[in-house]
């Protein structure tokens, strides 16, 4: 047995992928020069942003892009500097405590508070594999041809990818993902190059106004965005993976550890807010300036870009980055399953079983829904999804602050009272967000 910081954990294994059997996997000893320790630090970033590029994502700015053009393009980059602040605390409390997320919350709160964290924890990481399981059933039905139903079944296949992974270390599984964000990535550079925005236009969104969330129905699309962006297994997930990194237990290290671990965050999240930012700008010149405005549904997406395009290869790739989107959460969400199940209840199981209790509980739902609703169906599930983890947030980010800023855990490394400060503001305008979604609902 472990103990850090006066809290026991369990031992840790070498065989699976998942971070807490695969302790000090990457080794930074002391002199490594510099450009050494930046390539041995990228890599947790990446797997934290690939849930920001998830199908929940695709949904949202979609219906953003084709109702209100580029409009609500300053809430996807607000929305993504949340997300790196919050982010930030999250690996600073990993890195700094030894700690992450779900164990800080184990030592902080009683039995009770902590059972209730880790079910909504539970909860988020189901409705973001919900998500995953539609966006890449979606994109095998588009590319394929195949029944929905039939492509919610094969998406369980990406379990043997796990499986296949036992005995690898934490670098291929960052190697993995990281092909997935770079094929995302250039499958929406090469749309924007068949459907180049209009660079005023671009311009004009990126600057604040709140006045554009008064038009009907875009305080709501800018909510899902927000719910969409900034997801809050990542918390609990970032707070664990960094500490795949050896360092050495010294101040100096630690800070310029804590330092290197920005930039990989930093750095992969603003690539996470481009993709997201192409897809709005992708549906507001195809879709919007074509007075296509009522397009939300990634499939009538997929159809109408060859046509209003005049190009075959836009659909096309926009089946491919749907699909590698898809496969996201075959890892990350495998992951963030074993820290909450793991830093919660100190129980620990292999990876390869909680991906199978994960995607197949995740496929229930989806068939369910494909089978009362029909194909049609993807789109408001997916919002749905959306509308969960935005309500599970809150419950994320409170006890985050909270451990981060907290000088017994954290020490010298406590989170600065203006990084809490805007933390908490972020708290109380997702809460307040929250709540007029929720009343909106209900009315």
């Amino acid at each position: 047995m472990a103990t850090t910081l006066g809290l026991t954990l369990p031992d840790r294994a070498t065989a699976p992928f998942c971070p807490s059997e695969v302790e000090g996997s990457v080794a930074i000893p002391a002199g490594t020069p510099l450009s050494a320790r930046i390539a041995r630090f990228v890599g947790p970033g990446l797997l934290v942003a690939v849930g920001y590029m998830d199908p929940g994502n695709w949904a949202t700015d979609i219906a953003a892009g084709s109702g209100y053009g580029f409009d609500l393009l300053f809430v996807v980059v607000a929305a993504s500097l949340a997300a790196i602040l919050l982010q930030s605390l999250a690996l600073r409390l990993g890195m700094a405590s030894g700690l992450d997320l779900a164990q800080a919350c184990r030592r902080r709160y009683g039995r009770v508070p902590n059972l209730a964290l880790w079910a909504m924890a539970e909860i988020a990481i189901l409705a973001t594999d919900v998500a995953e399981v539609l966006g890449g059933a979606l994109a095998i039905k588009l590319l394929l041809g195949i029944p929905l139903w039939a492509g919610i079944l094969l998406t369980a296949f990406d379990m043997l990818l796990v499986v296949g992974l036992k005995g690898r270390g934490f670098r291929q599984v960052e190697a993995i993902v990281a092909g997935l964000v770079a094929t995302i990535a250039l499958c929406f550079l090469i749309e924007l190059i068949i459907v180049p925005p209009d660079p005023h236009a671009v311009a004009v969104g990126l600057i604040p106004d709140l006045g554009r969330l008064g038009q009907p129905g875009a305080l709501a699309v800018a909510i899902g965005i927000i719910g969409a962006t900034v997801m809050p297994h990542n918390l609990y997930l970032h707070s664990s993976i960094v500490q795949t990194r050896d360092v050495p237990d010294e101040p100096r290290a630690k800070r310029a550890a804590i330092r290197l671990a920005n930039w990989d965050s930093g750095l992969s999240l603003l690539l996470a807010m481009l993709v997201n930012a192409a897809i709005l700008a992708l549906a507001a010149g195809a879709f919007h300036a074509t007075g296509h405005g009522q397009v939300a549904e990634i499939d009538d997406a997929y159809r109408l870009l060859s046509p209003i395009t005049g190009a075959k290869a836009a659909a096309l790739f926009f089946g491919i980055a749907l699909f590698a989107s898809g496969q996201s959460s075959t890892f990350t969400g495998t992951i963030a399953g074993q820290v909450v199940l793991e830093g919660f209840l100190h129980l620990k199981i292999p990876c390869w079983q909680r991906r199978v209790i994960t995607r197949t509980l995740a496929i229930i739902p989806a068939l369910i829904g494909v089978a009362m609703f029909g194909d049609h169906g993807v789109g408001p599930m997916l919002v749905l999804s959306q509308i969960i983890l935005s309500l599970q947030l809150p419950f994320a980010i409170w006890p985050l602050i909270r451990a981060a800023g907290d000088g017994e855990i954290m020490g010298d490394f406590a989170a600065g009272r203006l990084a809490r400060s805007t933390a908490w503001l972020l708290f109380a305008i997702i809460s307040a967000a929250n709540l007029w979604l929720l009343v909106s609902l209900f009315a």
